[in-house]
């Protein structure tokens, strides 16, 4: 933590300790509450929380799935400081407080929140300065164990019947998307690889515990040998020279940051790229990398599974 956000944090927990609006023990002030099994442990959250910050996009995509506006979250960096793949009419009104991984405290406090969402790889650091804020439910980490947190997400919005409903259509909108393409055993003999152009680092194939492979098994797609080699079951990194290791049935490619820096315009011109099979056979694709990797949700597969669907179809 830098020294000027180590002071913020200090100043906002002084600030909150002379209002006494800080419980000091990460449970709702007032009102009826209830406890929810976090990775920080048990927290106690209002039954009805009415004043939701979050504090990751995943969080912020389980909150819009279930019918939850919050009143603050962090942007994701991009343009558009929200994930496009978000309707105008979902984020509007909602308060920008601060990048993802670095909060301001102070933004975050002005809004009064009643709840707090996010996770310990962006917020373990914060932790501390945010339950004194509002009670605050952390999951241990984001994107493979999407269905996991989005459970704990909805345990803590008081949102499990929404919750159920949501995961019942998404259900029906995978089966939907595998009839589409032939049946189970059809898609299940389709290969499909997800590559990511990424700015200052060599191309990652990715593997099966990621959130986009997820999508890809409920949907009941084959996967090709490659993705197996990555030892953490995440990722995969490709150089330029071995781009054609990415190679498949189909590829859907995305790009995060500057396509040149990426490496994505000198890869796409490259004779390896344009030799592969999914490319000879006019089945490479580029997607949205915000919708495909950032978003992390069940709104984010909706989109998603309409792709899959229509390209593969």
């Amino acid at each position: 933590m830098s020294r000027t956000r180590a002071l913020t944090a200090t100043a906002v927990l002084a600030a909150l300790a002379l209002t006494g609006c800080g419980t000091g023990r990460n449970a709702a002030p007032e009102g009826e509450t209830r406890t929810v099994n976090t990775a920080m442990g048990k927290v106690r959250v209002p039954v009805a929380p009415k004043r939701v910050v979050v504090l990751d996009t995943a969080e912020l995509d389980s909150a819009i799935t279930l019918g939850v506006k919050p009143v603050g979250a962090t942007n994701a960096g991009t343009r558009s400081g929200f994930l496009r793949y978000l309707s105008k009419d979902q984020v509007s009104g909602i308060r920008n407080v601060g990048t993802i991984g670095s909060p301001d405290l102070e933004a975050v406090n002005k809004l009064k929140p009643d709840l707090i969402l996010s996770n310990k790889a962006r917020d373990a650091k914060n932790y501390t300065s945010l339950k004194a804020i509002a009670p605050t439910v952390l999951t241990e980490t984001t994107g493979y164990p999407w269905k996991e947190n989005f459970r704990v997400h909805a345990a803590a919005l008081g949102k499990k019947q929404a919750a159920a409903k949501a995961v019942a259509a998404y259900r029906a909108h995978t089966r939907k998307v595998t009839d589409a393409l032939g049946g189970p055993d059809r898609a299940k003999r389709t290969e499909v690889n997800i590559v990511r152009f990424v700015e200052g680092a060599d191309t990652r194939v990715y593997g099966e515990k990621s959130y986009i492979a997820t999508v890809l098994k409920d949907v009941g797609l084959g996967r090709p040998a490659v993705v197996h080699r990555a030892t953490d079951g995440f990722s995969y990194d490709v150089s330029p020279e071995r781009i054609d290791d990415a190679d498949a049935d189909a590829v859907f490619y995305t790009t995060y940051g500057d396509p040149e820096k990426a490496k994505e315009t000198r890869i796409l011109r490259s004779g390896l790229w344009k030799r592969m099979t999914a490319v000879r056979n006019e089945r490479s694709f580029r997607v949205d990398d915000e919708t495909w990797i950032q978003g992390i949700g069940y709104t984010a597969a909706d989109t998603i599974l309409d792709e899959l669907g229509q390209r593969l179809g």
